[in-house]
C-alpha cells in the first residue's frame, strides 16, 4: 500500500507512537486533581505539551487551548465570537472555499440571524485582500480565513489580511490546520486573534486539536462563552477531563514537527516537483488546481483528462491510497474547485488529490508504480 492522502490524515510518527504508550504504560493521573505524585505528574506532563505546541508556532504557552480537533476549535471561535458581540453587530466574513467546519458553522449562524458574507476566490484560489476590506462594515465581528486550502493547497495572504483585521478593529481568526508542519508559522510575526489546529494532519493522533488565542485576547478569553460547560479545565473554557494521552501525543508530534521542520520542507517541494515532473513526461495533459507557486508544500490537486477519479480510487484501493478531495466532503462536487473555475466546463470526475508526507521514501518507485495507472 503507497499512501499518499496525507491531507486526510497522517499516519502516526513512531516517535509520537512510543512516547504516547510510554506515558499510557507509567501515568494514569488526572491533571485537575491535587497533591498526590500522580496527579502533579499528569500536570507537568499537561504543561510540558502545551509549552511544545506553544513552540511549533512561536507563542507563549498560555495562549494554547486544546480541544478534540480543529472542527471543535472552529466551532469555538465562530461561535463564541458571535453570540458574545452580538450586540456590536451580527457579520461574519469567511471565504467560499473555507473547510466544512467553517462553512456550515457560517450557515449555522445564519439561520439564527446572522449576516455572513462569503468572498469569491481568484482561478488560484485566493481570496482578493481589497474586496475583504470593502466588505467590513461597521456590523462586523469576525473575519474567519483559511491559511492553506485542504483540497488544492493555496495559501492565504495571512500577514496581510491581519493588517487590515488590525487597521478595521475586527477579529482574526485561521484555519491553519493543513499547513501546520509543513511551514514555518510565526505568531510574533504576524496578527491573528485565533488559529485552529489538529494532531493528526502532523503526525500526531486523532482527537486533539487547539486554539491558538492570541496575546491580545487575554481579556477576551473571559467574555466568550464556553464551548462545554462544566469543570474549570483550559481556563474555564472547555470542562472536560483532559485526554492526557492524546494530549502528550500532539506535544510530541510538534517537537518531532519543530525540530525537523527545516530539513522536511525542503524535501517535500523537491518530492513533489518529481512527482510533477514524472506526471507531465506522460501525460503533457495534466494540469493542477491552485497556486502552484505559493502552496502547502506536497499537496497536489490534479486534473488527469479521460479517467474517472471514483473508478480510480476504488479499483486500485488496495495499492494507493489517494482521494477526489476533501475527507469531509465524500461522493460530492467538490465546491472548492466549483468556486475557482464556476463557469469552466471542468471534468469533475477527472480531479484527484495526492498528499505526500515524510514517510514517502522511495518515492521514484512508488511514482513509477502511480504512472501506470494514468497512462
Amino acid at each position: 500500500m503507497i499512501y499518499l492522502d496525507n491531507a486526510a490524515t497522517t499516519p502516526l510518527d513512531p516517535e509520537v507512537l512510543d512516547t504516547m504508550i510510554e506515558f499510557m504504560k507509567n501515568e494514569y493521573g488526572n491533571p485537575s486533581s491535587k497533591y498526590y505524585p500522580q496527579a502533579i505528574s499528569a500536570q507537568n506532563y499537561l504543561v510540558n505539551s502545551r509549552k511544545q505546541v506553544a513552540e511549533l508556532i512561536n507563542c507563549e504557552p498560555e495562549y494554547i487551548l486544546f480541544t478534540s480537533g480543529a472542527t471543535e476549535s472552529n466551532n469555538f471561535v465562530i461561535k463564541g465570537v458571535a453570540e458574545k458581540h452580538a450586540t456590536k453587530g451580527k457579520h461574519i466574513i469567511t471565504s467560499k472555499i473555507e473547510h466544512k467546519s467553517v462553512l456550515e458553522t457560517c450557515k449555522h449562524l445564519e439561520r439564527l440571524g446572522y449576516n455572513v458574507t462569503y468572498l469569491e476566490v481568484d482561478q488560484l484560489g485566493h481570496i482578493n485582500i481589497k474586496q475583504l476590506e470593502e466588505s467590513i462594515t461597521n456590523e462586523t465581528i469576525l473575519v474567519s480565513i483559511m491559511w492553506g486550502n485542504n483540497e488544492i493547497g493555496t495559501l492565504n495572504d495571512i500577514k496581510g489580511i491581519g493588517e487590515i483585521c488590525i487597521k478595521k478593529d475586527v477579529l482574526f481568526h485561521t484555519d491553519a490546520t493543513q499547513v501546520m508542519g509543513k511551514i514555518h508559522v510565526d505568531m510574533k510575526n504576524i496578527h491573528v486573534d485565533f488559529l485552529s489546529m489538529s494532531a493528526h494532519k502532523i503526525y500526531g493522533p486523532k482527537g486533539i486539536g487547539a486554539i491558538y488565542v492570541g496575546p491580545d485576547m487575554l481579556g477576551l478569553r473571559r467574555k466568550i462563552p464556553s464551548l462545554l460547560d462544566g469543570g474549570s479545565q483550559e481556563y474555564k473554557l472547555r470542562a472536560g477531563t483532559h485526554a492526557m494521552h492524546n494530549i502528550v501525543g500532539f506535544g510530541k508530534a510538534c517537537e518531532v514537527a519543530r525540530l525537523t521542520l527545516d530539513e522536511y520542507i525542503p524535501k517535500l517541494i523537491a518530492n513533489e516537483q518529481l512527482l510533477k515532473d514524472s506526471l507531465l513526461k506522460i501525460r503533457p495533459d495534466i494540469t493542477f488546481n491552485g497556486d502552484q507557486k505559493n502552496k502547502i508544500p506536497g499537496l497536489l490537486s490534479i486534473n488527469i483528462p479521460g479517467i474517472n477519479n471514483e473508478l480510480l480510487c476504488k479499483e486500485y484501493a488496495n495499492e494507493f491510497a489517494i482521494s477526489t478531495g476533501s475527507a469531509c466532503s465524500v461522493s460530492e462536487k467538490s465546491y472548492v474547485i466549483d468556486a475557482l473555475l464556476p463557469n469552466s466546463s471542468i471534468n469533475y470526475s477527472s480531479v484527484i488529490r495526492i498528499c505526500l508526507s515524510k514517510f514517502n521514501i522511495d518515492l521514484e518507485s512508488q511514482i513509477n508504480k502511480f504512472i501506470k495507472l494514468v497512462k
